[in-house]
């Protein structure tokens, strides 16, 4: 059965909108995981504009569920990983002047250098993801790179407003996890995925873990955020396995 894992960086985001105290990303992962989230997902940027080092700290200490930690391939990045021992960490591209991350990681020419990153993060026991579009030429760099995860960026499909080229994403995403399936990489699903576009991928075998934020902590100003997380929990668990 595919899980659920929730970002809570925007919860980070109205916090930084007055450098304040609250809401406390942290509070919101304990709330998430009692909601029946089977993970929590951060990403630490390099501007520090929303999840802060202390936010990575805590939640590594205080979760019972898996930590997945997105960020940079950088050196910085990389000690930090380290130094807090996530479950996973997921490389991610990163760009100052972005709203959100704009599409996956370019993995076509940088195995080498992605692999060596890597490493010291294998030989700690921390798994790797890559997000990456549905590409053939990415799929086949990921798994040279021997990350055990990728992560499909679903976001051109979820932005798409016209309903063939929504059809042609989905597609080739569709093709993308099975491509990756097809090398022995496990998917994962992200980015833009909502309660209703989520619907899409209900019989789409195979993937372990949708990674969704934003549209969970938007209908958590409506509802609630317990109630927001049990809703796409219970939506996530009458997927194909």
């Amino acid at each position: 059965m595919p899980l659920l894992c929730v970002n809570v960086d925007h919860v980070a985001t109205v916090r930084q909108a007055r450098l304040g105290t609250e809401p406390d990303p942290v509070v919101a992962a304990a709330m998430c995981e009692l909601a029946g989230a089977a993970g929590i997902i951060m990403h630490l940027r390099e501007d520090r504009r929303h999840v802060q080092d202390r936010d990575i700290e805590l939640i590594r200490r205080t979760i019972q569920t898996d930590f997945h930690f997105e960020m940079a391939a950088t050196e910085e990045m990389q000690r930090i990983a380290l130094e807090t021992d996530p479950t996973t960490v997921c490389l991610v591209p990163e760009k100052r002047q972005e709203l959100t991350t704009e599409g996956g990681l370019n993995c076509i020419g940088r195995e080498k250098e992605l692999t060596e990153y890597l490493a010291p993060l294998h030989e700690k026991g921390i798994g790797s993801s890559l997000f990456i579009d549905a590409d053939p030429e990415q799929i086949i760099a990921a798994k040279n790179i021997g990350a055990e995860y990728v992560e499909i960026h679903t976001g051109h499909f979820a932005d798409a407003t016209d309903r063939d080229l929504r059809k042609k994403e989905l597609s080739r995403i569709i093709d993308g996890i099975r491509r990756c399936q097809d090398l022995g990489l496990k998917v994962n699903l992200g980015h833009g995925l909502n309660y209703l576009n989520i619907l899409d991928f209900a019989d789409v075998p195979g993937i372990c873990e949708y990674s969704i934020g934003h549209s969970i902590m938007a209908r958590a100003i409506m509802v609630g955020l317990d109630r927001a997380v049990r809703d796409m929990v219970e939506l996530v668990r009458t997927f194909a396995d």
